[in-house]
């Protein structure tokens, strides 16, 4: 049958796979439906079995027939426009439309004679009378659909001339920093509209006009950027012509060759074509055979990695011996002995845990893995930490204790049968856009949605969206939210009995039902907590418990508050209330923040689990580390970033090893981070950028891009994904070859030659990781860990059966007020956030034309908060929180609820985490992010730690260029 091959089955290459992923079958595959019988029908004389729904077109290229087509894609449901796929079908009248003709038993089709032929170049002529003969010096030659459907059905003269009215003259918009559109070359195929709709879910352009008149439009005619227009791609992607073309492509022309590899910016790990023409980067294309992404993506992994090419990329090695010094460079060698000795002179003097290291959720698991290893082997403790500390280190406490596994349950395909979705603390279109898109899609289809959030996000503004509930809570009373939806879930009986009597340890449950049935609980008794209404809270439960399938997706909204262990724990114990956990449309799912924090967890990052989450405590797993890797490990839980800071500051802990991370700009109290970090006799910061952990080092060693390596990521669906190596590395070296070099020059030998052997490694060690392969990679694409001898394929959705711990564990959840609270001298309780364009530290998007949506961090406040301090819409604003003072500009905004204020930090000036406070989550010691008590009011200057900042930050530069400028 052949609609169900698949090539990831069979294959032993990806240059196989991307060869059947890269063909356009015309419409999509149907919904699978196990009960229907194949359909067998004839198409020119072959015999084609499919399944029931498949439309003839698709059929026909299935069985590498091809009809010809431009209004027709499998990305988007059939249309019918414009009547290029025309065929004959026996017993039938006319010549329907094979992209919206569905196959029938016994059918027999044609799709090729001479009145097919004559009508189709009759359609196509009517086409290109309107358009530009241009071909020779468009940038579209040799990558055209209307060009080559032009030459497929014959078509060699035009008797239709220009000299009546026409739109060849229309005006071209190059508003957009990454496209352009034309109007003169459209042909109303409406790809580009049914791409935003069905695929995006934006809804940002629309034909406009009829018959002749009619064309594409952004927004009421607006520019591309001034309209809602997210720039994700999907149009370009389905435009057949030149009407929507890349600017890199016309800059540097048509792509030749092309990479599989997979994007690093968030966690949702898409797949993209990166394709080239010689060794230059042509442009980024969505990968249709990606399982995470399956063919679309965002404007960040489609459009902005200009950053990899960037000037300011770090190209060589350089040491000097005090912050306040100019840099040397050096070669490798020099560079690695340099560090080398400094690490050895401080351990000989201060002891053996004196130094650690803090590993990079933006590397590869495999360049984590490395970095871990040479704490715990070559310096001979544990002081390992990594950024999943301070965003989703309360996922792996609270999934573990609850359900036995630290990571998401379902795979993102899962939403699409979900009936009811709770989004918890989470934006997921601007965070993880590309799984919005598919949430949106969901939404559209019917599912409800409820969401808790101090903001109003996006996702409430979702066209066509049906139910939807938003519960407004205060920030910092999650858990008195998430108990009083327990409350309603078990006083009113809307518990599964049966999945809790069957899966659910009895004693815990039943400790639970006691606690979480008191009336202290009741959305009554928690609405003067909360701030969100106790009817609002009921509907939201019954919502969720009574929809059939109910999802839960939380972000750093849960995770960064003093009780993100506690709340990840009641997420969890209102899924196991409701049955909720272990088929598809289900689940607790976390979204991870960055490309590779699921996978910097599961390489043992933390300072107290091996690689698999194993403890350093446990003798077996212990053991069995040390046989492999030849060296006696410690066996006590090593210091976490914090830790470290305070004791760099106290003079005990005098060495860093930091790889990818900018602790100087994502972690919280800034000051308390910067005094650390001076405090160091030796910091060595291995990245791309000189970013501003980087400003304080003694040795800095230029890292590798995504582009530039070999390896895998792990994404928020457990998903491992390959990275492949696209061009070579600026700087010589990939991350993991640095990573060794230093272990050799300490003593510690490590001589990898690729990173599939430190795969081999970490499966031989890693249970979880048991069945992972290159190999099995390239034959499947993806797998999802756990895999190993009982699960070889991986493990799509967990907890089908029973869970790791064997019965799932309800936690008793006490809301405990947070210590940061509003009072009369800082009556506003600040949020973070982040936005689409940016990411992160905003270190690679900053260097792109992704500036042009944000350039610089707001504060967001309601307009009667501004109203009773004078403020108006862009004022400068002094923000003063118990730890430091920031300036940003004012945007008001009635996105959040009087007393609450947001910002993101994506920009190192703005000093957002220098007002920040240290106080973090109980279990983990996650920051407290989400919750900051502050005043605002207008000033005319920049803080005291801005002008701190802008010096230091110009002093570094200057060193930086002084010597870059220097000929040896």
């Amino acid at each position: 049958m052949i609609e169900h091959f698949d090539p990831r089955r069979h294959a032993n290459s990806v240059d196989f796979n991307k060869d059947y992923f890269n063909k356009d079958y015309g419409t999509p595959s149907p919904t699978p439906n196990a009960d229907a019988a194949p359909v067998t029908l004839e198409i020119d004389g072959v015999t084609v079995s499919v399944p029931e729904g498949t439309s003839v077109l698709r059929a026909a290229a299935l069985a590498d027939i091809n009809i010809p087509k431009l209004c027709a894609t499998d990305s988007l449901e059939a249309f019918g426009s414009c009547r290029l796929c025309a065929v004959q079908v026996e017993g039938r009248r006319g010549f329907p439309a094979s992209c919206t003709t569905p196959v029938v038993q016994g059918m027999k089709v044609t799709t090729q004679n001479e009145r097919l032929a004559k009508l189709r170049r009759n359609v196509m002529e009517l086409y290109i009378s309107d358009h530009p003969l241009d071909c020779l010096t468009c940038p579209a030659n040799g990558d055209c659909e209307l060009q080559d459907m032009a030459g497929s059905v014959g078509l060699r003269e035009v008797r239709y001339g220009f000299t009546g009215e026409n739109h060849l003259e229309a005006v071209k918009d190059e508003s957009n920093p990454y496209f352009t559109f034309d109007p003169s070359k459209c042909i109303v195929c409406s790809r580009c509209v049914r791409a935003c709709d069905e695929v995006q879910g934006t809804f940002a352009l629309t034909i406009d006009g009829r018959g002749f008149e009619s064309k594409v439009s952004a927004g009421q005619n607006d520019a591309f950027m001034d309209s809602d227009c997210v720039s994700c791609g999907a149009c370009v992607q389905a435009c057949p012509t030149a009407t929507l073309m890349e600017k890199s492509v016309i800059d540097h022309g048509v792509p030749d060759h092309s990479v599989v590899t997979t994007c690093a910016y968030c966690g949702v790990g898409c797949s993209f074509e990166a394709q080239m023409k010689g060794d230059q980067l042509v442009r980024m294309v969505p990968y249709k055979g990606g399982d995470a992404n399956h063919g679309h993506s965002c404007v960040k992994g489609r459009f902005a990695f200009g950053y990899t090419t960037h000037p300011d990329r770090l190209t060589t090695p350089m040491i000097r011996d005090s912050i306040d010094q100019p840099w040397r460079e050096v070669s490798w060698e020099e560079a690695i002995s340099f560090a080398a000795h400094r690490l050895k002179a401080i351990q000989a003097e201060h002891g053996r845990e004196s130094i650690g290291g803090i590993t990079s959720s933006r590397c590869t698991n495999e360049e984590t893995y490395l970095v871990q290893k040479l704490i715990r082997a070559a310096f001979g403790n544990n002081n390992t930490d990594t950024c999943a500390r301070v965003c989703h280190s309360p996922t792996g406490y609270g999934l573990k204790t609850t359900l036995g596994e630290s990571a998401g349950t379902q795979t993102f395909d899962s939403v699409m049968k979900s009936d009811a979705i709770i989004v918890i603390g989470a934006n997921p279109t601007d965070a993880h856009p590309v799984f919005g898109s598919m949430m949106r899609k969901r939404l559209r289809q019917g599912a409800k949605l409820i969401v808790a959030d101090p903001r109003r996000i996006d996702l409430l503004k979702t066209p066509h969206l049906g139910e939807a509930q938003h519960l407004p809570l205060r920030p910092g009373t999650n858990v008195a939210l998430v108990n009083a939806l327990g409350h309603v879930v078990v006083t009113e009986g809307l518990e599964d009995a049966e999945f809790v009597a069957k899966r659910c340890d009895t004693e815990a449950y039943r400790a639970w039902r006691d606690f979480i049935g008191e009336a202290r609980h009741s959305p009554e008794a928690t609405e003067a907590i909360t701030g969100v209404p106790a009817e609002a809270v009921r509907q939201a439960a019954r919502t969720y418990a009574t929809a059939g399938n109910g999802a839960i997706y939380y972000g750093l909204g849960v995770t960064e508050h003093s009780q993100g262990s506690t709340m990840v724990m009641g997420i969890a114990n209102l899924a196991l209330a409701t049955g909720n956990i272990g088929r598809e449309g289900v689940g607790v799912n976390p979204l991870r923040g960055q490309n590779n924090v699921q996978g910097s967890c599961d390489m043992g990052s933390f300072p107290h689990e091996l690689p698999g989450y194993q403890h350093v405590a446990d003798p077996i797993a212990r053991d069995r580390f040390e046989t492999v890797w030849g060296v006696k490990l410690d066996d006590e839980p090593g210091l976490r970033i914090p830790n470290m800071f305070d004791a760099a500051i106290e003079g005990t802990f005098k060495a860093l090893y930091v790889q990818g991370e900018d602790i100087a700009q994502s972690d919280p109290n800034t000051q308390h981070v910067e005094a650390a970090l001076t405090s160091l006799d030796c910091l060595i910061v291995q990245d791309i950028f000189l970013n501003e952990t980087a400003k304080f080092a003694h040795v800095l060693l230029p890292g590798s891009s995504f582009l530039e390596k070999n390896g895998t990521f792990t994404n928020a669906e457990r998903r491992i994904n390959r990275v492949r190596k696209v061009t070579a590395p600026v700087a010589g070296k990939e991350d993991w070859e640095v990573t060794q070099d230093l272990a050799n020059a300490l003593g510690y030998p490590m001589h990898y030659t690729h990173p599939s052997e430190i795969m081999d490694e970490i499966a031989q060690l890693t249970p979880s990781f048991a069945g992972v392969s290159y190999t099995k990679l390239e034959e499947r694409g993806s797998l999802q860990w756990p895999c190993n001898a009982e699960y070889p394929l991986g493990m799509p959705t967990m907890h089908e059966v029973e869970f790791p711990i064997g019965l799932g564990r309800f936690a008793i959840t006490e809301y405990v007020a947070t210590e940061e609270r509003a009072n009369r001298r800082f009556p506003l309780l600040l949020t973070t956030g982040r936005i689409l364009s940016q990411y992160n530290v905003g270190a690679q998007t900053r260097r792109t034309d992704n500036q042009r949506w944000h350039d610089e961090d707001v504060l967001e406040l309601h307009p009667s908060d501004a109203e009773l301090r004078g403020v108006r819409d862009g004022d400068w604003l002094g923000i003063t929180s118990r730890s430091g003072q920031t300036v940003l500009r004012a945007r008001l905004s009635e996105r959040m609820q009087p007393g609450v204020v947001y910002t993101t930090f994506h920009h190192p000036g703005s000093g957002a985490n220098v007002i920040t406070t240290d106080n973090s989550d109980w279990a983990t010691n996650c920051p407290e992010y989400k919750v900051t008590a502050v005043q605002v009011e207008k000033v005319s200057q920049p803080s005291a730690w801005q002008q701190r900042f802008s010096a230091f930050d110009l002093a570094q530069r200057d060193y930086l260029a002084k010597a870059q400028q220097e000929v040896p």
